[in-house]
């Protein structure tokens, strides 16, 4: 009856005395975090090749990785079946130890996942059960939890491409990249919506901000990056070249285009790293003019945006020239998406403005 009454309020008005944003901007900002903490271990995930190392989904008794030696084994076996390990470990390339290592890290990330989930949820059902919800955003913030159940059934649907297929070693690109956007998505409306919230707790009147063309024009330039580095971490395209900013001594590629132009768009590895090195000064002159278009209403987004975009862009550089470096690899995935919270808290403002 109580999670009934929870649904009901979602989306039912508070009343002026009952509702709390600025209480639930605090909240979707720590859920915020956590999301930008896994898209930080799911690049990990990615760059150890640990995604494949669970064969299963269970969403309970998945919480606890295998306590017995024989258990450790039986998840071993289970790794030992896959493309993955036949094709690129083979019979003497890993031990348990180091299937271990590679398990964590997948383990985590799921983990993390249960963890964000719940760390929305009974909030959530918290605060429609006292009616804090401010009129107009229950439907937003159950939007934002589909999206989060969306994300654990797209993460599977990821992991069963590489499982589940003979041929492939790695998941699907494709899949990958669906996975990853829709975080950065729920990671945008997060942020988004913390704002709208911070702004209805200093002016009860205040209407959520809109997205403006401009703004949204820059919103999908950083798409097609963001698009295109799922795409060049999927295929590992990232190995192609480890010159900058020739690409092993050429300034465009050689490609080959008999397969079709649609399949070398979206499958040749030498062609979207060229296509995502170059497309990134296209983001950076997008968000180059958004940043100057809030620095008077809004300098500290506009500093937070400059700081992002450089620092990516530095991170992108340092990445192909050390060979795809893990840790470099990985922080620069993470500073992908501190861009789309500038970017996105940079966007609000113009909106607002």
């Amino acid at each position: 009856m109580a999670t009934s009454a929870s649904v009901s309020n979602l989306f039912r008005p508070a009343t002026a005395s009952d509702a709390r944003p600025l209480v639930l901007a605090h909240w979707l900002s720590v859920v915020a975090a956590l999301v930008v903490l896994i898209v930080l271990v799911g690049g990990i995930t990615r760059l150890t090749e640990s995604g494949l190392s669970i064969t299963e989904w269970n969403v309970v008794s998945g919480v606890l990785p295998p306590l017995t030696e024989a258990a450790w084994q039986a998840e071993f076996a289970k790794y030992q079946a896959t493309a993955e390990f036949r094709m690129e470990a083979g019979p003497a390339g890993m031990d348990l130890a180091a299937f271990k290592l590679i398990f964590f890290w997948e383990w985590f990330h799921r983990i993390l996942g249960r963890v964000i989930g719940l760390a929305f949820l009974l909030p959530l059902m918290f605060f429609a059960a006292r009616r804090m919800i401010p009129l107009g955003y229950g439907w937003r913030l159950a939007a934002m939890f589909a999206l989060i159940c969306g994300q654990g059934t797209l993460g599977w649907y990821m992991v069963s491409s590489g499982v589940g297929n003979t041929d492939l070693t790695d998941v699907s690109h494709f899949r990958l990249s669906a996975h990853l956007l829709t975080a950065l998505f729920l990671l945008a409306g997060l942020v988004w919506t913390a704002r709208d919230l911070r702004q209805l707790a200093r002016d009860p009147a205040a209407p959520p901000a809109p997205l403006k063309a401009g703004a949204a024009l820059v919103g999908f330039v950083l798409f097609v990056q963001l698009l295109l580095g799922a795409w060049v971490a999927g295929l590992n395209a990232g190995l192609a070249a480890n010159d900058w900013p020739l690409m092993n001594g050429r300034l465009v590629p050689e490609v080959d285009w008999s397969q079709g132009a649609v399949w070398t768009l979206t499958n040749d590895p030498f062609l979207l790293h060229f296509l995502h090195r170059w497309w990134a000064w296209v983001a950076v002159a997008a968000l180059v003019w958004l940043a100057r278009a809030v620095r008077k209403t809004a300098r500290i987004d506009s500093v937070l945006v400059h700081t992002a975009f450089g620092t990516m862009v530095l991170l992108g550089i340092a990445t192909v020239m050390s060979g795809v470096s893990l840790w470099i690899a990985a922080a620069h995935q993470l500073v992908g998406a501190l861009t789309v919270v500038a970017t996105v808290r940079a966007m609000h403002s113009y909106g607002r403005a």
